[in-house]
C-alpha cells in the first residue's frame, strides 16, 4: 500500500515562491526577490544557494552575486555588497534577499538555484527600476480670449517612459467636450478647448504618471475680451511711419552738420591765406651793392668811388679813394632795404 508524504514534504526540491515574474520599482526604493524552497524526502547533504544575476546576451556567462554553501555566506560582487543582504531564515525553507537602493544599472533578471543532494530547482525574477515623474509644469498656448482656441500643456521633464498625463477640472463645472483621452492627448499632456469662453474658466488639474509614481499640477484658466485687431493694425502703421519720419529727420540733421562743417572748414582756410604775410630775406652784401648805383645818394651816406674797386666782402680794412679817408664797414639798415 502506498503513502503518501506527510504535508509539506515533495519527492524533489521544489522553490515555492510565489509572484509576478516582472517586478516594477522606482529608484532608490528598496526590492526583495523572495526565494522559498522545499527539499523533497530525498534530498539530503548540504544546502547549497546561489543568486545570479542572468546576462539578457546568451553567448555570456551568468554573474554569481550571493552565495550559500558549507554553512558560510559569500558575496561575489563588491558593487553590491553594502545593498544585497540576505532576509530570509534558510532554517525555515527561506533563501530571500534584499537590495537596497536601487539603481538603473541594476535591472535585470536574477535567479535563485536551491540546491540539496540531487535535488535542484531554480526561479527567476526580473526586476525593471524605473525613475519616477518629476513635478510637471502646466502652461496654456494662447491668449486665453473668448472665441479663439486655447491649449492647456503639461509636461514632466523627468521620468521613465511611459509617461501619462491626465486633465481634470478641479472648478467651474464640467471638462470641455474635447477629445482629451484618446492616446495621442495622454502622451502629449495637451488639453485643446477650439472655442474659448466663460464656461470654461476654472482650475485644471494635470497628473504625470509612470508605473512607479505619479505628480500633479494646476492651472488657473481665465477668458479675456479679445482684442481690437483693426486698431493693433492702425497703431502698428501709425507707429511704422513715425518711424520712417524720425529716421528722415537723423539723416537730414546729419546732412546739415557735414556740410556746415565742411563750410567752416573752407571760410578758416581762405583767411589762413589771406593773412600770411610773405617772408622778407636780407639780401646779401653783393645784391646791395649792385642796388646802390641805381639809387639816388641819400643826404649823410658816404658811397665809394663808381670807378674804383668796391670793398671786399669779407675785409674790414679797406681805403677809400675820395681823400684818402677810410671807410667802414658796410652795414644793411632796415630803413632803406641795402647795405649803406
Amino acid at each position: 500500500m502506498e503513502t503518501s508524504p506527510p504535508p509539506n514534504v515533495t519527492e524533489a526540491m521544489q522553490v515555492t515562491s510565489t509572484g509576478p515574474q516582472t517586478v516594477q520599482k522606482a529608484q532608490g526604493e528598496t526590492f526583495q526577490l523572495g526565494c522559498t524552497y522545499t527539499p523533497g524526502v530525498q534530498d539530503t547533504g548540504e544546502l547549497d544557494i546561489e543568486w545570479s544575476k542572468l546576462s539578457p546576451d546568451m553567448t555570456q556567462k551568468d554573474r554569481l552575486i550571493l552565495a550559500y554553501a558549507g554553512g558560510q555566506m559569500i558575496n561575489y560582487d563588491s558593487s553590491l555588497s553594502k545593498r544585497l543582504s540576505l532576509v530570509g531564515d534558510l532554517k525555515q525553507g527561506d533563501a530571500s534577499i534584499s537590495l537596497a537602493e536601487v539603481r538603473l544599472a541594476d535591472t535585470a533578471t536574477y535567479q535563485c538555484k536551491v540546491k540539496k543532494g540531487q535535488g535542484v530547482d531554480t526561479r527567476k525574477v526580473t526586476l525593471v527600476v524605473m525613475v519616477p515623474p518629476s513635478e510637471p509644469k502646466c502652461w496654456v498656448d494662447g491668449k486665453e480670449e473668448k472665441g479663439a482656441p486655447v491649449s492647456l500643456r503639461c509636461k514632466s521633464y523627468q521620468g521613465s517612459s511611459p509617461l501619462t498625463y491626465t486633465w481634470s477640472r478641479e472648478s467651474g463645472g464640467a471638462m470641455p467636450p474635447v477629445q482629451a483621452l484618446d492616446v495621442e492627448a495622454a502622451q502629449s499632456g495637451e488639453l485643446l478647448i477650439k472655442n474659448h469662453s466663460n464656461s470654461y474658466v476654472g482650475t485644471y488639474l494635470c497628473e504625470a504618471r509612470n508605473p512607479v509614481g505619479k505628480m500633479q499640477c494646476r492651472y488657473s484658466l481665465k477668458a479675456h475680451n479679445p482684442t481690437d485687431k483693426v486698431g493693433v493694425i492702425v497703431g502698428a502703421v501709425i507707429g511704422a511711419l513715425l518711424l520712417l519720419l524720425l529716421l528722415l529727420l537723423l539723416i537730414w540733421l546729419l546732412v546739415c552738420c557735414c556740410r556746415r562743417r565742411r563750410y567752416e572748414k573752407e571760410v578758416a582756410n581762405e583767411i589762413r591765406e589771406d593773412t600770411r604775410a610773405p617772408e622778407s630775406q636780407p639780401p646779401s652784401r653783393n645784391s646791395s651793392y649792385r642796388s646802390v648805383l641805381g639809387y639816388r645818394t641819400h643826404q649823410g651816406v658816404s658811397y665809394s668811388s663808381v670807378g674804383n674797386r668796391l670793398p671786399s666782402l669779407n675785409s674790414n680794412s679797406d681805403k677809400g679813394s675820395a681823400g684818402g679817408r677810410r671807410l667802414s664797414p658796410l652795414k644793411y639798415d632796415s630803413r632803406y632795404g641795402y647795405p649803406v
